[in-house]
């Protein structure tokens, strides 16, 4: 399928078959982006998640929206995700609200955008293809919680 290549870089995609990754290639859409056009805004609905085939996106947390309301501070970027790489996936397990902000800062973006709810059927349908992305999707949910976890002692100290 067209969008396996990339598929294959990615790391809640990690030991799935080839044929399990071309069922998930079947519910990619393709989405394009300029440089600095918004794919999506924090405190926004979340029903879709993101994985990066070309470009560079800037992940956004914007302070006022836990500030004193004056508007004074500006998006501050803590995380550029590149080629192969998946954000927004946290709808997957629930789909509130965005916590942060995703903006496309190479000179263009293109994305593959997968569907939560397709997603969810794909992998009822398919129990072991499930158990394999949820236990990467942990691990990964784990690694981004220990990381926050050391920004957060960092700025404390």
């Amino acid at each position: 399928m067209a969008h396996t290549y990339v598929l294959e870089q990615v790391d809640i995609f990690e030991d799935l078959t080839s044929g399990q990754l071309d069922l998930i290639s079947e519910l990619c859409a393709e989405q394009n982006y300029d440089q600095g056009e918004v794919i999506f805004e924090e405190n926004t609905p979340s029903r879709e998640f993101f994985i990066i085939a070309e470009g560079d996106v800037d992940i956004q947390i914007d302070p006022d929206t836990i500030g004193d309301g004056t508007d004074s501070y500006q998006p501050a970027t803590i995380a550029t995700l590149r080629r192969g790489q998946s954000f927004g996936e946290a709808t997957i397990v629930d789909p509130a609200l965005r916590s942060a902000s995703a903006k496309c800062s190479a000179e263009t973006c293109r994305l593959l955008v997968i569907d939560r709810d397709a997603f969810l059927a794909l992998l009822e349908s398919d129990y072991q293809m499930g158990y394999v992305v949820m236990r990467n999707f942990a691990a990964d949910l784990s690694l981004k919680l220990r990381q926050t976890n050391l920004q957060v002692r960092e700025s404390l100290l």
